[in-house]
């Protein structure tokens, strides 16, 4: 047995790979074993990976049609054999110390994971840069050197932990005992992986050193701002599912609720501009499934900022694009000329909604 499994999801990144794969087989612990999954590459990745293979007996080269980063990821993990785990971006690099000082950490203290830091690289600037999201400085000040699970994490620090696999290394057996998956077919995946892991784990460690770094280009799946970002409003839910599961939905919903219309915003501002209608009928179609659901409507209203408040009824007034951009030019709105004017409005709403909307703007406003 390995002491690490090292997976390593590939598609389409041979621009990036062979750094990637040399931060790799380069690691001073030697133990490991490197799983990677060619996700249907259409470039050299898959050559790439062959030139590797031939002088490294560690590898395990697995080729699929193209599922997507979630199943290739869970098929590696799937595959893995080592003590702890290690799941890898392509286009990234690691620090040559990184698999040994995690897994020295992780089995004298005895970790379900460790979490660490992580650099930022942007590539069309040619610059390094630290940022709170993988540095979790704040983080760090809250537990220090002590072994903690999230129940030991403060709330305004919690939702601040990047959710990033390449972050920390696993227990292997505990990935496989709490069943943490990648839900399939997703971009942002990982941040449903992230919660299923800390809600399950019991002993986790933030060693406070530098040893990723995360590669920034316009073409990723994250920043790219294709029609990809629709993905996020299921992705916001399925995280609401988790909270729901392990009892903690009530606890932190407030701020659930408002990530909620955040995401969808933020999403909704940078997806390009050929896909933003396309957006806003998903974002809307499924704040309306929350409207139909008079308690749940009201729970969701009640804990909203004022900002989002006023966003969510615009949301649910446009009934398309065009109209939630004219909207959005409106500061405040006037209420009682929305209650009087809603039949107009909805006009291609059927007449439950409508009925709905006339009896909870009257309830709420």
């Amino acid at each position: 047995m390995a002491k690490v499994s090292v997976v390593i999801p590939v598609y389409n990144v041979e621009d990036y790979l062979e750094d990637c794969l040399n931060s790799i087989v380069n690691q001073t612990l030697r133990d490991i074993e490197i799983i990677c999954i060619n996700d249907g590459s259409t470039d050299n990745s898959l050559d790439i990976l062959h030139k590797f293979s031939e002088n490294d007996d560690r590898f395990k080269i697995i080729s699929q049609e193209n599922q997507g980063h979630a199943v290739a990821t869970n098929k590696g993990i799937q595959m893995a054999n080592g003590e702890y785990l290690y799941l890898m971006d392509s286009d990234d690099i690691v620090k040559l110390n990184l698999l040994e000082d995690t897994y020295r950490l992780c089995s004298s203290k005895n970790l379900d994971f460790v979490i660490f830091k992580a650099m930022n690289y942007n590539e069309l600037e040619n610059k390094f840069y630290e940022s709170e999201r993988y540095s979790m400085q704040k983080l760090f000040d809250s537990v220090g050197d002590e072994i903690f699970s999230y129940k030991d994490i403060p709330d305004e620090v919690l939702f601040n932990i990047s959710v990033t696999p390449w972050s920390k290394l696993y227990n292997r057996e505990f990935i496989v005992n709490c069943g943490a998956k990648f839900p399939e077919g997703l971009v942002f995946d990982d941040n449903v992986f992230f919660w299923q892991v800390l809600f399950n784990a019991k002993r986790i460690y933030f060693y406070n050193e530098f040893l990723f770094t995360r590669r920034w280009y316009s073409t990723s799946s994250t920043t790219s701002g294709d029609q990809r970002y629709l993905d996020s409003i299921e992705i916001v839910n399925l995280i609401g599912e988790e909270f729901k599961k392990y009892g903690e939905f009530e606890h932190h919903k407030k701020k659930l609720y408002n990530e909620k219309i955040h995401m969808g915003d933020f999403r909704y501002r940078y997806i390009k501009k050929e896909f933003k209608s396309i957006f806003f009928d998903a974002w809307r179609k499924d704040l309306i499934e929350v409207f139909k659901d008079e308690v749940l409507f009201e729970d969701l209203y009640k804990n909203l900022i004022d900002a989002y408040k006023n966003m969510l009824v615009k949301i649910l007034l446009s009934q398309n694009h065009d109209e939630f951009k004219n909207m959005q030019d409106i500061a405040q709105l006037d209420f009682k000329k929305i209650k009087k004017d809603i039949d107009l409005k909805l006009k291609s709403e059927d007449k439950s909604i409508k009925s709905k909307f006339k009896k909870n703007l009257k309830r709420l406003f």
